[in-house]
């Protein structure tokens, strides 16, 4: 009897570890994953190979408005570049002090708007300030979260990203909601430091290489790659259009 019940209870265990193995082996892999080895600027979360950089805090916003920036990003250049139409819905994502923003408001003029999105409370009431004190009323104050842009569905124009992307903690989620947020024909505008360049001088991991955008867009069907531009000192201007998706989005 005794040898029976062992049996019994060993085969029962051994059902266990094979249905325990089929969930795991049915489970998605994350599409994230945590190193121990890192660079130790980085967040040590990885995805597609990149580390995550952490955002930066509230407290750096005084290095957004640096005397300098003109001269080592000339968002002067980047502006003309972006061809904004009068009248058109832009958002700032990860607008931080409104750097951006405040030089989009005249472009898409008062029949226009610009949504002003950042993740950060403090950086949401900077930029509050700032816009009551220019007296600039066509801008929309967006408090987003980690996975969610807080962005309307099918009413942007164009979404720009300025040294942005390379921060966002879940990337795929946010991109899903980007392009959700994006009209037909809409862009999505990645301005970020080059990685190929080592005359640039920032931190690794708040810099991208044109291969690793291009690598971290490609699940989505719905974007094409426009054109990219490197007319600016630091950063590559990588544009990418809304399509109507051909084929399923592949995770």
């Amino acid at each position: 009897m005794f040898v029976m019940v062992l049996v019994c209870v060993t085969a029962s265990a051994d059902v266990l570890a094979q249905t325990d193995a089929k969930k795991k082996q049915d489970q998605p892999k994350s599409r994230y994953e945590f190193r121990q080895v890192h660079d130790p600027y980085g967040s040590g979360k990885f995805y597609m190979d990149r580390e995550i950089a952490p955002v930066m805090s509230y407290q750096g916003a005084g290095w957004l408005e640096r005397p300098e920036r003109e001269r080592e990003e000339a968002v002067s250049k980047l502006m003309p570049s972006l061809a904004i139409k009068e009248g058109d819905h832009v958002a700032d994502f990860g607008a931080g002090s409104g750097h951006h923003t405040v030089r989009l408001s005249p472009l898409v003029g008062a029949k226009g708007k610009v949504y002003a999105v950042d993740i950060q409370k403090e950086m949401i009431a900077i930029l509050q300030k700032r816009l009551k004190r220019e007296k600039i009323s066509n801008v929309e104050l967006v408090l987003n979260t980690e996975k969610n842009p807080k962005l309307p569905a099918g009413k942007i124009d164009m979404i720009l990203m300025v040294d942005v992307y390379h921060e966002l903690t879940y990337p795929y989620e946010n991109t899903v909601e980007l392009v959700k947020a994006l009209k037909p024909g809409g862009r999505l505008v990645f301005v970020e430091f080059r990685l190929e360049d080592p005359k640039v001088q920032i931190l690794t991991v708040h810099r991208m290489s044109i291969a690793q955008v291009m690598k971290e867009m490609k699940p989505f069907a719905e974007l094409k790659h426009q054109k990219t531009l490197d007319h600016l000192p630091w950063q590559h201007v990588i544009i990418f259009e809304k399509v109507e998706a051909k084929e399923p989005r592949t995770k």
